[in-house]
């Protein structure tokens, strides 16, 4: 998703990772803070908290990680809001 800024809500293909994130019985604690929090943030402007935005980088550079919680890291992390 080029172009997201923070503040904007999860997509609905990010929210489908996520979902598939949560459900995994070998889904790792991070990726599933990771995947909760994009879909806490489904239809809201809500933002990535600082713990939620560390367990979605953890994720995201666990080769073990699965796709669909990688996309949904991924998208937590673009809902972070920016440094001015």
């Amino acid at each position: 998703m080029a172009g997201k800024r923070g503040g904007e809500s999860t997509g609905s293909r990010a929210a489908s990772a996520a979902g598939k994130t949560l459900g995994s019985g070998n889904a790792s604690k991070a990726a599933k803070s990771a995947a909760g929090s994009a879909l806490a943030q489904r239809g809201s402007k809500d933002v990535t908290s600082p713990k939620a935005a560390s367990a979605a980088a953890k994720t995201l550079t666990n080769p073990n990680a699965s796709k669909a919680a990688k996309s949904a890291a991924g998208s937590a992390l673009t809902q972070r809001p920016g440094k001015r």
